[in-house]
């Protein structure tokens, strides 16, 4: 997994994307504001759908927040106090009364989201999730690609619960996170747990009783899982500690992506209650989680840790289809639309050139499949499959090689 930094170019995201065109950077633009292009657009899409598709079975509802929001937000939940100095100034209006952020968090957001309507013991927990965009004035001596950038899509929820449900809730988002590192392929990961430094109290905002409960349930929840951890103080958010998952990347470096985060202050910043059993008014505890952690940074470390050979259900062009010479292209239409039809992500190379060439850059455009077709593949209703890195694999009837390629898309 350990590689001399003098091949790291290799495996460098920056210049995988830029092979690859999957995003870029502009001067004009900004630094630390990536440009994603057509393919990038996809792997993301994919990402979203594979993390859509999890939550719903853990039950969440997705929701969508402007990029921007009121200043007095922020100064309610915090962020400006803790932030503001080191964030994107703000922006004005013809209405001079009114100033408005670039948002830097989706969680103030998502409180007025939970705040605009009356729940009760019954209705909880609440589970707001969002692929919401974020912007952070980075130094410019700290960005470096995807992995630190100034305009990052954070696959955020928010979980709106009662103290009794917290414990349960938390283990499950656990259980989540684990779940997608395990289909993302992540083996190599150390847990955190993010506590005070007790020696900059005045930093975090809330009471000390409430600051001992949320540690204390993490500490406890760690021990009684048995997840193998290291306690880190002055690492907790403002508001809250958190249990973080860092992940070892081909150079031996560790990022932080999925964060488990148990927050009091905020509900009551923002006066979020619910009707409990006795009829009373109580306040929820509030979850924040994000598996991914952003998708810019989860991209580039699965780039560089596969050298961009990305999962099979990820990758924007799954299959090329290579004719040896246009005498074949009516087949490998056909070919085509049976692929198409059965959602593979696949296109024709119909270039003027030799098979070998083809097939050469295929290689080098990391495709997985290459289907090669020529006289006997189409009279025999047969494809030629190569996958890439192993070469030759076989040649099939059309449908079962369609067939092999679906049995190895679904994640």
């Amino acid at each position: 997994m350990i590689e001399n930094k003098s091949i790291f170019h290799n495996r460098d995201h920056r210049k995988i994307g830029k092979k690859l065109k999957l995003f870029l950077f502009s001067e004009e633009v900004g630094n630390g504001l990536p440009l994603w292009l057509p393919k990038g657009v996809i792997i993301r899409d994919n990402l979203e759908k594979f993390l859509i598709k999890i939550q719903k079975k853990y039950g969440y509802e997705m929701v969508i927040t402007p990029h921007i929001g009121n200043k007095n937000l922020y100064v309610k939940s915090g962020h400006w106090n803790k932030y503001g100095k080191n964030s994107f100034r703000p922006i004005q209006t013809p209405c001079e009364e009114d100033e408005f952020l670039l948002k830097p968090m989706n969680c103030p957001h998502h409180c007025e989201i939970y705040r605009s309507q009356e729940w009760s013991y019954r209705d909880l927990p609440k589970r707001f999730a969002e692929f919401g965009t974020v912007y952070r004035y980075e130094k410019s001596g700290e960005l470096h690609g995807l992995t630190r950038v100034r305009s990052f899509t954070q696959d955020d929820a928010h979980i709106f619960c009662t103290y009794d449900q917290l414990l349960y809730e938390f283990k499950k988002v656990i259980n989540l996170v684990f779940y997608v590192f395990k289909c993302l392929g992540f083996k190599e990961y150390t847990v955190r747990i993010s506590l005070r430094d007790p020696k900059k109290i005045n930093n975090y905002i809330g009471s000390k009783e409430n600051w001992k409960n949320a540690e204390n349930i993490i500490l406890k929840l760690v021990k009684e899982e048995c997840i193998e951890s290291t306690i880190s103080y002055g690492e907790a958010a403002f508001y809250g500690p958190k249990l973080d998952f860092l992940v070892k990347d081909c150079l031996d470096r560790n990022w932080q992506l999925g964060t488990i985060q148990i927050d009091y202050n905020l509900p009551e910043r923002f006066n979020l209650y619910y009707k409990g059993k006795d009829n009373k008014i109580h306040r929820p505890v509030m979850i924040h989680r994000a598996p991914f952690g952003s998708l810019e940074r989860i991209i580039a470390i699965m780039i560089e840790n596969t050298k961009g050979n990305l999962p099979l259900w990820m990758v924007p062009d799954q299959v090329v289809i290579l004719p040896i010479s246009n005498k074949y292209i009516v087949y490998a239409k056909k070919i085509l639309n049976l692929m198409l039809k059965n959602d593979i992500r696949v296109f024709i190379d119909n270039r003027n050139e030799k098979i070998s060439k083809k097939i050469r850059d295929s290689e080098n455009n990391k495709i997985p499949y290459m289907v090669i077709l020529g006289e006997k593949e189409e009279k025999g209703d047969l494809i030629s499959l190569r996958r890439h890195g192993l070469g030759h694999i076989g040649k099939f009837s059309y449908i079962n090689g369609i067939k092999n390629i679906l049995n190895k898309i679904n994640f």
